[in-house]
C-alpha cells in the first residue's frame, strides 16, 4: 500500500508558515534599523501576499481578502523606505564610478542625490516604526501567528491531493506570464516599459508559487521557479535603471533651476540609460525560458 498523498491544505499550511516566519522574524531588525532589514521584511510581506493570491482557491475568501489588504498596506509603507534606500545606494555607486573627485559640482550633486535619499529613508523609517506600533499592525501580527498553525482553509480543501492543486496553480501562473510575454512585441514603444514591469510582476508571482510548491512537486517546480526568478531579475534590473534615469533627469532639472552645474547629472543619466539597454538585451532569452520550455 503506497504512502498517503499529501493534502493540499497541509501543504499550503507549511508554505504559509515559512513565509509568515520570514515576516515576523524580520520585525526586530527593522525596528533596530539593521542593514537590509527593511528589504527583507518587504520581500517577506510581498511574498506572502503573492502566495495567498496564487493559492486563494484554498483559503477562506473573507479572511484571504482581509489579510492580503493588510499585507498590501504594510508593503506600501516598507516600500517608501526601501525605494529611498536603493536610490541612495545606487546614486552613491554611480558617483563613485563616474564622478571626478576634483569636480567642483560633486558636493552639490551628492547632496541632491545621496543625502536627499538618505533623508527620505530616515523619514520613511520613522513612518515604519509608527506603523509597527499601531493597533492595525498588531492585529495583523496576531492573526498571522494564528495562521502559522491553522490558516482559514476552505472546507472543500479537505482530502484534496496537493499535487493536483499545486500543478493547476503553476499552470495558471505560467500561462499569465506567457500571455504577457507574447503580447509584448505588439505594444507601442510608449507602453513597453509598463508592460515589461507587468511581466516582471507576473514572473515574480510564478516564482513564489513555484517555491511554495517545490516540497510537493519537486524538481519540476524548482526548475520553473528558477527560470521565473531569472526573468524577474532581468526585468527588475531594467526597471531599476529606468527609474534611476528618470530620477536623475528630475534632479538635474531641479539643479538647473537652482543655477547649479548639471553636467554630472547628465553623465549619470546616460550611464543608467546604457545600463537599461544592457538589461533589456537579456530579456528575450529569459522570456523564452518561460514561454517555450
Amino acid at each position: 500500500m503506497g504512502d498517503k498523498p499529501i493534502e493540499a491544505g497541509a501543504a499550503l499550511t507549511e508554505a504559509l508558515r515559512a513565509d509568515i516566519e520570514r515576516l515576523l522574524t524580520a520585525e526586530p531588525d527593522v525596528r533596530a534599523d539593521a542593514d537590509d532589514s527593511v528589504h527583507q521584511m518587504r520581500v517577506a510581506t510581498r511574498r506572502l501576499r503573492s502566495v495567498l493570491r496564487s493559492y486563494r482557491a484554498l483559503v477562506d475568501p473573507d479572511a484571504d481578502n482581509r489579510i492580503r489588504t493588510e499585507l498590501a498596506w504594510l508593503a506600501g509603507i516598507l516600500g517608501v523606505a526601501r525605494d529611498a534606500e536603493v536610490r541612495a545606494m545606487r546614486f552613491a555607486a554611480l558617483l563613485d564610478r563616474y564622478a571626478d573627485p576634483e569636480s567642483t559640482a560633486l558636493a552639490s550633486t551628492r547632496d541632491r542625490l545621496v543625502r536627499a535619499e538618505r533623508d527620505r529613508y530616515a523619514a520613511a523609517h520613522s513612518e515604519i516604526l509608527t506603523a509597527l506600533d499601531s493597533d492595525r499592525y498588531r492585529a495583523m501580527r496576531r492573526e498571522l501567528k494564528k495562521w502559522r498553525k491553522a490558516p482559514p482553509l476552505r472546507d472543500s480543501v479537505t482530502g484534496t491531493p496537493a499535487d493536483e492543486v499545486f500543478e493547476t496553480v503553476l499552470r495558471k501562473d505560467r500561462k499569465r506570464v506567457r500571455r504577457l510575454v507574447r503580447s509584448e512585441p505588439t505594444v507601442a514603444p510608449a507602453e513597453r516599459v509598463e508592460l515589461l514591469h507587468d511581466i516582471r510582476k507576473s514572473a515574480k508571482r510564478l516564482r513564489y508559487s513555484c517555491e511554495a510548491a517545490t516540497a510537493v512537486l519537486g524538481d519540476n517546480a524548482a526548475d520553473l521557479g528558477k527560470r521565473a526568478k531569472q526573468l524577474q531579475t532581468v526585468l527588475g534590473d531594467h526597471r531599476d535603471a529606468v527609474e534611476s534615469y528618470d530620477a536623475l533627469r528630475a534632479r538635474a532639472a531641479e539643479a538647473h533651476t537652482a543655477g547649479e552645474d548639471t553636467t554630472l547629472f547628465e553623465t549619470l543619466a546616460d550611464a543608467e540609460d546604457t545600463a537599461a539597454g544592457r538589461c533589456l538585451a537579456l530579456y528575450p532569452a529569459a522570456a523564452a525560458a518561460i514561454d517555450t520550455a
